[in-house]
């Protein structure tokens, strides 16, 4: 049985006259009348009641009809579904992104990628620098969003946006008047062999608000370090970014900008683009995050 023959039955199906749909095939009645047969025979039922004045659909033809309807119809959605793919309009593109971004932004960005590519899947991965550098490199994820420096050779980065530092404490805790006594209360810290070059910075800017920070605790999650903030575990240094997030927890942030030290947010890509609708992706990460 080839695809033609399965054509050739749905076309006479819906004429129910070899004349007529021998015409739509662009063929003519004999050959029509020669492929249906062989059909039936490899099916080993009849299809259609043939008399002089009409054709009609047997029990085993309507059933038929519909079956081969359905398939034909599934045939063309994935040829459809295939040329999507083929014009980066389908299949998925993986994400990776460091705790602090803006999860509102995210957000948006999945919905707006949804809305002018809806075959398109979009799979995030919350991992810190050292960990989406690695999956970059190992073709794991397709963009990343970094903080900087990009170590790595073979991956480009294009600046976002510099980040600064804030202090973050338990929201009835007031700020002492010499910062050097918060050196004494509990620090909680992201951990310095995930990202040793923003672990130095954060230290620095404890160091330009006046106080070492005695790290009690390591905690790999953002959203963990300010939920412990809030629980009165203890005070954290967090990217500036997340003063704008997390207004759900009991927490305040304080923020010096003249003490401050800026880090690059950076997007990440390997240098030889493997998924071909990273650029339209891109365009919208620069879009909403780019400022």
């Amino acid at each position: 049985m080839e695809l033609r023959h399965l054509r050739y039955f749905i076309v006479l199906s819906e004429e129910l006259h070899f004349g007529r749909a021998a015409a739509r095939l662009f063929m003519s009645q004999p050959p029509l009348s020669r492929q249906i047969k062989e059909l039936e025979l490899e099916l080993g039922v009849t299809l259609f009641l043939r008399d002089n004045k009409r054709v009609q659909l047997t029990e085993a033809g309507k059933y038929f009809a519909s079956e081969v309807n359905y398939l034909l119809k599934r045939l063309e959605q994935a040829k459809t579904q295939l040329k999507k793919i083929d014009l980066s309009l389908a299949g998925e593109i993986k994400i990776g992104y460091i705790s602090s971004i803006d999860k509102k932004k995210l957000a948006i960005l999945i919905r707006k990628l949804h809305e002018t590519h809806p075959y398109l899947q979009t799979k995030l991965f919350e991992l810190s620098t050292e960990k989406q550098i690695q999956a970059l490199l190992a073709g794991r994820l397709d963009l990343g969003i970094i903080r900087g420096p990009n170590l790595a050779a073979s991956i480009t980065s294009d600046n976002l946006y510099k980040d600064g530092f804030c202090l973050v404490l338990p929201a009835d805790m007031h700020l002492p008047e010499d910062f050097a006594t918060l050196g004494k209360i509990p620090f909680i810290s992201y951990p310095a062999s995930h990202v040793p070059v923003y672990h130095h910075q954060m230290l620095a800017y404890a160091a330009r608000l006046g106080f070492t920070p005695g790290i009690n605790y390591e905690c790999n999650n953002m959203a963990a370090i300010l939920e412990l903030v809030g629980l009165g575990e203890g005070i954290s240094i967090v990217p500036a970014d997340l003063m704008t997030q997390y207004h759900q927890l009991n927490i305040q942030f304080y923020k010096d900008s003249v003490f401050d030290i800026k880090t690059e947010v950076l997007l990440a890509y390997p240098s030889e683009l493997a998924h071909p609708g990273l650029s339209t992706t891109r365009q919208l990460i620069f879009e909403l995050f780019k400022h």
